[in-house]
């Protein structure tokens, strides 16, 4: 169960999800896209692999990428995991909170306690279990100030809606 102190969403609460809806949504989905803020104040989106726990988002970055040096300079980030097809499939969450390194810049597998579950779960997730440290990635995580969620299929319709 959760104990998300993040901000609640007031708007689309018919189609919000629940806590227990939205981890189990968060564990299944495997790609996010994270918007940072470029040093023009122009905003930078990428797709990354992500891992939820305990209530953040666990981002393994290339420490070399215009993502994490953005997030350096400004950590504030959106985060966000969708998924579905048809109108009616529509889910998603959007997070928005900082990011903060957690470990070693580059990770190159120092023993760190905080970091051996996310790893654990990433590994499980994209690496059929095993955990690699290539010298080139560190960990980001994202505990969000604010969430909001969205699920279509709440909305009982098989098609998208017309004017």
């Amino acid at each position: 169960m959760s104990t998300l102190s993040a901000r609640e969403q007031r708007r689309g609460r018919r189609i919000a999800m629940s806590s227990e809806e939205r981890d189990a949504f968060l564990a299944a989905e495997r790609t996010c896209r994270v918007a940072t803020i470029n040093g023009d104040g122009s905003p930078h989106i990428s797709p990354l692999w992500f891992v939820w726990y305990q209530d953040a988002v666990w981002l393994n970055s290339l420490v070399k990428s215009q993502r994490w040096t953005n997030i350096m300079r400004d950590p504030r980030v959106a985060v966000v995991i969708d998924g579905g097809h048809d109108y009616g499939e529509l889910r998603g969450v959007e997070i928005i909170g900082r990011a903060e390194v957690v470990g070693e810049v580059p990770r190159t597998g120092l023993e760190n306690p905080v970091l051996d579950e996310p790893e654990r779960l990433n590994a499980l997730k994209y690496a059929d279990g095993i955990v690699r440290h290539d010298g080139r990635h560190a960990w980001l995580r994202v505990v969000p100030q604010k969430i909001v969620s969205w699920d279509f299929t709440k909305l009982g319709l098989r098609e998208a809606p017309t004017s």
